[in-house]
């Protein structure tokens, strides 16, 4: 190989490679854009999520105002699962949601669904828990499908079974 094609070969490479850093800066920022600022929650909201989710990948988080109370709204996973919680500025957890399975679902509550919507098609399963005086109370699922009629419905059904509240029914 001759000196001049070497150079030819090593300049060329150099432009290869600076290039590709250049084009690899972009996508590290969006990225960083991308990045919750965990900074900005409270320490008290970030304790509690910590103590009820050791292993909480925050992915998402709003501040939230409901009348005179400030509420966190945070989405993150644990253990391959969606979760979401409500966790007030005190620290309180106002509520927390977990993403289950159509087998997860109690009988009475996929009887119920299956009744209003015969073959529907699960998107999104989620379990609601309310924090009452520190102690977890069982909600209900909220239950996103697509109908026979390939319309999407939110629905929210007690554990009992009782359809609470049905996107369906409002016209």
């Amino acid at each position: 190989m001759s000196a001049r094609r070497f150079k030819c070969s090593v300049g060329g490479l150099f432009m290869v490679v600076f290039a590709g850093l250049l084009l690899a800066q972009p996508a590290a920022s969006a990225q960083e854009k991308n990045k919750p600022d965990l900074d900005k929650i409270p320490k008290k909201v970030m304790d509690a999520l910590r103590a009820k989710f050791p292993k909480a990948e925050i992915h998402k988080w709003t501040k939230e105002k409901e009348g005179d109370i400030v509420v966190y709204d945070i989405e993150f996973k644990q253990g391959g699962r969606k979760f979401e919680a409500d966790i007030k500025e005190d620290g309180t957890i106002h509520n927390w949601e977990k993403e289950i399975t159509v087998k997860d679902l109690p009988d009475a509550v996929k009887k119920a669904v299956e009744k209003k919507y015969p073959k529907f098609t699960p998107k999104e399963i989620v379990e609601i828990t309310a924090v009452r005086d520190g102690k977890d109370a069982l909600e209900g699922y909220e239950i996103v499908l697509t109908t026979a009629d390939k319309k999407d419905v939110e629905v929210t059904v007690a554990p009992d079974g009782k359809i609470l509240e049905d996107a369906g029914d409002k016209k």
